[in-house]
């Protein structure tokens, strides 16, 4: 109960903050607007360059623990994918609703939530299932829209377009550079190390306040079939198929299985429902998933965090 006290209580705290700005119109739409380009191009990309320029590259290649993550993924995608299939006809909307099912809040729930319970050490592979989500998941559901709509002419064209799409994600890039950076084997001058200290310090409480502005501004519908396999596919299919492969299939250790296994089971992001609007797509089921995930994280997560806190590792 201590560690559910002083890991995700705070998150969903800042969270709760951030809903009660937008409520009492202290923060308006706009506010949300700037606060989350500020996270996505600004904080956050600076706390996972940071991040990944300290990583021992020697250390850091668990490709065990990338192969459980994804394949929560991938199971969970799928799920939702062909259960769309009658409601959601169109390769499009079933796309967006694979992605809706299967797309952790890792970079602005997440983040937190790991430094938090497990401290800077899991920094690393919190940051590998940020890029898996933002930049994997993310790029292979724009690919199947772009080939349903048929914007490019051909496949090759239109793997070019995502390509580029992926290599302006700040939350791609970031990280990347930070890697290249690790490769050389120096550390980052002092000036510029504390200047994206300070800039990454930023992230984890913006990002979470950013999440209850959205959530308090966000046109909701009716529940449905579609919002419930959307929050189950999410909260308790993905987490339960890592937990199988990242405990009893694939071999790696403790702190990075229980990290894929918590990051799995984060309620979805905004990223489905950005996309969605985007492609002039119907979001409001997308978005009730969000809210009614979220609200119902509060439960599962502080659940979750408490079995791991009984766990030797803690």
């Amino acid at each position: 109960m201590n560690a559910v006290i002083t890991a995700a209580l705070p998150v969903f705290a800042l969270i709760l903050t951030g809903w009660l700005a937008a409520r009492w119109r202290i923060l308006g739409p706009a506010a949300t607007d700037a606060l989350n380009r500020y996270v996505v191009y600004l904080s956050l990309p600076a706390l996972l360059f940071r991040a990944m320029t300290q990583v021992n590259l020697a250390q850091a290649a668990h490709w065990d623990f990338a192969a459980a993550f994804a394949g929560g993924i991938a199971v969970t995608f799928l799920a939702s994918f062909l259960g769309a299939r009658r409601s959601q006809p169109a390769l499009t909307d079933r796309s967006i609703q694979g992605l809706a099912a299967s797309y952790a809040n890792a970079g602005y729930m997440g983040i937190p939530l790991c430094l938090a319970l497990f401290g800077a050490e899991s920094l690393a592979p919190a940051t590998f299932t940020t890029l898996l989500t933002a930049s994997v998941l993310f790029g292979f559901a724009i690919a199947l829209i772009e080939f349903d709509r048929q914007q490019a002419p051909g496949i090759g064209a239109t793997l070019l377009k995502v390509g580029r799409a992926l290599m302006r994600n700040p939350l791609l890039a970031a990280p990347m550079l930070g890697l290249a950076w690790a490769y050389t084997g120096q550390p980052l001058p002092e000036g510029l190390d504390r200047y994206v200290a300070l800039l990454g310090a930023s992230a984890s409480p913006c990002a979470l306040v950013t999440i209850g502005l959205f959530l308090a501004q966000t046109e909701t519908a009716s529940s449905g079939p579609g919002v419930l396999r959307l929050v189950c596919g999410k909260l308790l299919l993905q987490p339960a198929v890592t937990a199988l492969l990242a405990f009893y299939v694939f071999t790696m250790p403790p702190m990075w299985a229980w990290t894929a296994v918590l990051m799995s089971a984060l309620p979805i992001g905004t990223g489905p429902f950005m996309l969605a609007a985007m492609y002039g797509r119907d979001a409001r089921v997308t978005s009730r998933a969000i809210l009614v995930s979220t609200v119902a994280s509060v439960l599962t997560v502080s659940l979750l965090v408490a079995w791991i806190s009984t766990h030797p590792l803690l």
